[in-house]
């Protein structure tokens, strides 16, 4: 910014000296943006004012409603935005200012309007005037000059944007929620627009930018700027949508003092209600809230990835609703303008068509890792990757934002990737590229410069592989308070990288492992005895019952007592209410029932009888146990032998496996035999898949779900499925657990293959750098000379 928008900046920011002590220092923005507007829209419209004045009084006659009214007076103004007042702010006077001011006001056109409205104008305006200040501030604002003449159209949008950062920095509480740093846009905005050779040198040449959060219009304006810089004759078109009003009027006030067209700029959320959903853009900037969750609108969103699926902005999947980071980037995605550059016509020749687009989004860390294989998070990740449209991810230096520390990333994404590119994915650690600020504001402790960003464009736009190039930065500044030790640790060496992958090393296939049950069972006396009692969650209350309250009953059959408690519910509710509140009033009637008591007794005594038959030693082979059973004669319903096996078993490693099935197939005493020719083929020994061959037969035992696993496997396209699968198990699996399988039932919904493709990029692992620990020597030496120090000073307490 050259030296006259700053200081025009300044001076038009003095007048915070005037609102001091009446207003709150984070309230000094909201009065001087729109004052500021006011002035510069007042500059603009002075040579079109009478012929508007003019035009007015002619269509007043007509009797058209407003929206027609306008286009004439637009058409006269020959400008977006006109006025219809006869007043300006050097005829408001002093009395009656309010009330002038506030008519001069609604004499705007409706855009223009609307900013003062969400600026809550006319609020302020009242506080001014209770103040005392509202002449005065007037007085101050009509004396700057910010006409057109005075001041071009581009000088104008950069003392606004000093504004803006002004206001950002005296309100740094909340100013995250609105404006993203300058560093941070530039540097974005940099990665973005790289390459676009015609943006840059072909005049006329017609560009769109987009920011689905546009806070105060930080990214447009920058884009706009960026481009403007490097070819003054191209044309940008702006388009935003912000969802908090009085950054949306900020933003529109900005496109109306660079000439833009402010319908283009929509007040409303972006992921329930998109009102630009038609439109394609050739670039898109955005820096959504980090972890923000989208319950409010979870019903919209889940409809349109129900309804529309990949026709709508959501058709991957959806993260989970307490992180709506990944919803920004899809919505991005389905903005992107179609690359047709080799299309062709209905003649059948190729033709120049649209060039494709680029994203680029600020992230935090969440959207890298979060979310296993096949959670909503991972499909979209892979279908980023595998669309290949993910050109790199920059990690920012921590503390770089107004209200948060954490670390951040940006993604730039396009669906023109050059041919180098083309199934690559660049990342580049630019954690050490800042350095601190004299003063922080909010949580903003860094800032980069602009030899910090050349760094990362640089290695971005040469695509690049760049080991741990040691940077020219100073070491931070520690304490000197309290006792300096006497072999500090040496400070780590500040360094910058840059690494490319295939997309697919990104990916892995989640297998299922599974090991053989091996269970046991007993009819012991305290098994059995359990059975008095249902499962959860009655179990523990009914014991607590019993003990209470079920001294005199009887297991005999004529036991009248045995499970009533009516007497009792009074002190029973009392205790349930005290401590077993997770009960509900169901359960509680269940409990109350003679009839729960009455059955379970039942299950007691049939478990009793199976005891007189079977015996109470312990069996460590399960697969006999079904047999037992009906070999005792002993009729029992299906719930009853659930809950009776389920009180005499218990896992037991020591046990035999537990057979699930018996398949007839073809085995090795088979010889090989293919007498089943003409027919389904027999299922062949198999113990990768879970078909092992046990004397002469196929054997398929049942899972312990407790002892279940699952392994990444790594993707690799040059190979099959199975083939990658199978020797991962054999190298990673097999040698430690010998009787495992992999649960072939485990597909991926898309692939079908044995197992669940996942996506994820594991940033911080891949540019991990090892730092050896100090040597024991020095440690024990630090810590004999903390000793000694402890002890001289506790000889002299005691002296």
């Amino acid at each position: 910014m050259s030296e006259t928008p700053k200081n025009l900046a300044a001076y038009i920011w003095s007048l915070a000296d005037l609102l001091r002590g009446d207003f709150k220092q984070s309230q000094y923005g909201r009065v001087i943006l729109p004052f500021t507007l006011l002035r510069r829209l007042e500059g603009v419209l002075a040579e079109s004012k009478e012929a508007v004045l003019a035009e007015y009084e002619r269509v007043q006659g007509m009797e058209l409603p407003e929206e027609a009214q306008e286009k004439f007076l637009l058409k006269a103004a020959d400008l977006t935005f006109f006025n219809t007042s006869r007043m300006d702010l050097s005829k408001l006077g002093e009395a009656g200012i309010k009330d002038n001011l506030e008519s001069y006001i609604q004499g705007f056109s409706r855009d223009a309007r609307e900013i003062f409205e969400y600026f809550n104008f006319s609020e302020f305006i009242g506080q001014l005037n209770d103040a005392n200040l509202l002449y005065k501030i007037v007085q101050k604002v009509r004396l700057t000059d910010l006409s057109p003449k005075a001041i071009s159209n581009h000088d104008m949008g950069k003392v606004f944007e000093e504004l803006i950062r002004r206001f950002a920095e005296s309100s740094n509480e909340t100013a995250g929620e609105h404006f993203t740093p300058r560093d941070i846009v530039h540097l974005t905005t940099s990665l973005v627009f790289m390459e676009d050779d015609d943006a840059f040198t072909k005049p006329g040449i017609i560009r769109t930018i987009y920011d689905p959060t546009a806070g105060t219009g930080g990214f447009l304006s920058e884009g706009m700027e960026y481009v403007e810089a490097l070819n003054p004759q191209a044309v940008m078109r702006a388009y935003g949508q912000e969802l908090n009003p009085e950054s949306y009027a900020i933003c529109k006030a900005d496109m109306l003092i660079k000439g833009q067209p402010v319908d283009r700029i929509k007040l409303g959320n972006t992921l329930s209600n998109d009102q630009l959903y038609a439109d394609k853009f050739d670039y898109m900037l955005s820096n959504p809230p980090f972890g923000v969750d989208w319950k409010k609108i979870e019903k919209e969103i889940k409809d349109e990835n129900t309804l529309k699926g990949f026709d709508g902005r959501f058709g991957p999947g959806l993260p989970r609703v307490s992180d709506g980071s990944l919803l920004f980037l899809m919505h991005l995605i389905s903005k992107l303008r179609p690359n047709e550059s080799e299309r062709v016509n209905a003649a059948g020749r190729k033709e120049t068509g649209s060039q494709g687009g680029r994203i680029g989004i600020i992230l935090n860390g969440s959207p890298l890792f979060t979310g296993g294989a096949g959670s909503g998070e991972s499909e979209i990740r892979r279908y980023i990757l595998e669309a290949d449209l993910l050109e790199a991810i920059i990690a920012l230096p921590t503390d770089m934002f107004y209200n948060t520390g954490i670390a951040t990333y940006v993604w730039v994404l396009s669906n023109k990737k050059a041919d180098e590119r083309k199934g690559k994915v660049q990342l580049i650690n630019g954690v050490n590229l800042c350095s601190k600020m004299r003063k922080s504001l909010g949580s903003k402790r860094n800032v980069m410069s602009e030899n910090d960003i050349r760094t990362i464009t640089r290695s971005f736009g040469e695509f690049e592989v760049i080991d741990n190039q040691v940077l020219d930065k100073a070491p931070e500044q520690k304490s000197n308070r309290g006792r300096q030790s006497e072999n500090p640790k040496t400070e780590a060496v500040k360094t910058f990288s840059s690494k490319i992958f295939d997309s697919h090393e990104f990916g892995y296939r989640r297998i299922t492992i599974e090991r053989p049950l091996r269970e046991s069972y007993q009819f012991s006396d305290e098994r059995i005895a359990s059975l008095r009692f249902a499962p959860k969650p009655l179990n523990a209350v009914m014991q607590w019952v019993y003990a209470e309250y079920g001294g005199d009953w009887s297991d005999h059959e004529g036991c009248a007592s045995y499970g009533v408690l009516a007497e009792f519910e009074d002190d029973i509710r009392l205790h349930i209410k005290t401590h077993f509140k997770e009960l509900k009033e169901k359960q509680i009637k269940d409990l109350l029932d003679s009839k729960t008591w009455l059955n379970q007794k039942q299950v007691l005594l049939k478990a009793r009888a199976l005891q007189q038959i079977i015996g109470s030693e312990q069996h460590d082979d399960m697969n006999g146990y079904e047999a037992v059973l009906k070999a005792t004669g002993v009729k029992l319903e299906a719930k009853e032998k659930k809950q009776i096996t389920a009180a005499v078993s218990w896992k037991n490693p020591e046990a035999e496996k537990v057979i699930r099935k018996v398949h007839k197939g073809v085995t090795a005493m088979d010889g090989g035999n293919a007498g089943n020719a003409g027919r389904n083929p027999l299922p062949k020994p198999n113990p990768i898949y879970g078909l092992f061959e046990v004397n002469g037969q196929i054997i398929e035992y049942k899972p312990d779900s407790d002892l279940r696993d699952n392994e990444n496997v790594p993707l690799d396209p040059t190979r099959s499925v199975n083939e990658i699968n199978e020797a991962y198990f054999a190298k990673e699996v097999q040698p430690h657990v010998p009787d495992a399988w992999i649960d072939a039932n485990k597909r991926d919904a898309q692939d079908g293959e044995i197992g669940i493709v996942g996506y994820e990029i594991p940033f911080n692992r891949h540019f991990y750098q090892y730092q050896p620990p100090r040597d024991l020597a020095e440690i024990d030496a630090d810590l004999d000379a903390v000793s000694a120090e402890i002890m001289k000073l506790l000889q002299e307490v005691h002296s």
